[in-house]
């Protein structure tokens, strides 16, 4: 099996209240156009997934990362615009200097509440796994979110 392995990053503000998201505005032919995501991206040959991380923040936003934490893994089998299968590397960004950029080739970058999360036009399953992602319980989640003609199928996930 071969899958697309990526990075989905999620940048908290220095009072924790807010996070840096990627409004996905600038591209019609965009598989996430018009949504909100976390920023990041694939894993080149010749890195580590911590290092892609890093790699991806700064490209997208200009943001340097001093501090991150891996909040768990997603499977997303036939998620891709081919149905390709991704794994995804979920981290927190808590630390952090530079300045973001407004935006880049993909969309605008805006900082919106963290409570405001579950009304953004986010992917429907996003709301699946964003609450695991920000809550107090210190261990990893790892989950299996399989996609089939565009919607997702299912949903589970262990935090062993």
């Amino acid at each position: 099996m071969a899958s697309i392995v990526a990075t989905l990053g999620y940048i908290l503000s220095p009072d924790g209240t807010q996070v840096l998201m990627i409004h996905r505005n600038k591209r019609p032919d965009d598989i996430h156009y018009g949504k909100y995501n976390g920023l990041g991206g694939k894993l080149m040959p010749d890195e580590d997934i911590a290092s892609c991380m890093i790699r991806e923040i700064e490209e997208e936003s200009g943001l340097i990362v001093d501090h991150m934490t891996l909040r768990g893994t997603i499977f997303w089998p036939g998620f891709g615009k081919h149905s390709e299968d991704w794994f995804g590397f979920i981290f927190v960004v808590d630390r952090w200097h530079g300045e973001a950029h407004a935006g880049n080739a993909e969309g605008t970058l805006e900082w919106v509440e963290r409570s405001a999360i579950p009304t953004l036009a986010v992917w429907p399953s996003d709301h699946e796994f964003l609450p695991l992602v920000f809550d107090d319980d210190p261990r990893q989640f790892h989950g299996i979110m399989p996609w089939r003609d565009g919607e997702m199928v299912s949903w589970s996930y262990v935090r062993p």
